[in-house]
């Protein structure tokens, strides 16, 4: 867990997730410079340790949201305290 919570894209996923649920594609939107194949897997690896759902509805064209399960929003709280010392200890955040 602590491996995967380490990894930038899946700390950055869940912290774009702490307002609600997102699409996929705003989701590669808040994550500048993601690929959609590196999305796509962070996405997976987080729902495989239930720290998110995947949605998926039956509509044309086909919708799928992601939303932060009760773990990944107790997740969301030390990763956004990290994320705030980042900010204000590093000349580039």
């Amino acid at each position: 867990m602590l491996d995967l919570l380490a990894n930038k894209w899946s700390a950055l996923a869940i912290g774009a997730l702490e307002a609600g649920p997102r699409r996929f594609g705003q989701l590669r939107s808040r994550l500048e410079g993601i690929s959609p194949k590196v999305l796509s897997s962070t996405m997976k690896r987080l729902e495989d340790r239930e720290l998110v759902t995947r949605t998926a509805y039956a509509e044309v064209p086909p919708r799928v949201e992601y939303a932060l399960t009760d773990l990944g929003r107790s997740a969301a709280v030390p990763l956004a305290a990290l994320r705030s010392w980042v900010e204000e200890n590093t000349a580039d955040g």
